[in-house]
């Protein structure tokens, strides 16, 4: 995984654009991770994928079949006692599953 600065991004844009599409871009501020630059094609398969790769003319039924299994899965399931940061912690270990198996 490449390393960049936030000043390093800002300013060199296109070439963190294009390292991204080979691996993913980790964006460091005061030398804390912020953020990371992930391929389209790295997202396949995942939930973030759904939001960010365009779809058929079916768009606005695809979505709206999407939200309303999610909707009634949780009403059926709820959170499984789980916290919302719970929840977003283990969505983020499968994004980074992912990106490590794609190496």
């Amino acid at each position: 995984m490449q390393i960049m600065t936030a000043r390093d991004a800002k300013t060199r844009f296109g070439e963190a654009l294009d390292t991204m599409q080979k691996e993913p871009v980790l964006i460091t501020k005061n030398n804390r991770p912020v953020g990371v630059l992930v391929s389209l094609d790295d997202l396949k398969g995942t939930y973030l994928a759904d939001h960010f790769i365009a779809k058929a003319d079916d768009y606005d039924e695809w979505l709206v079949a999407k939200v309303g299994a999610t909707m009634k899965r949780l009403t059926q399931e709820g959170s499984k006692g789980k916290s919302a940061d719970e929840v977003h912690a283990s969505v983020m270990d499968k994004v980074r599953l992912r990106l490590s198996i794609k190496k």
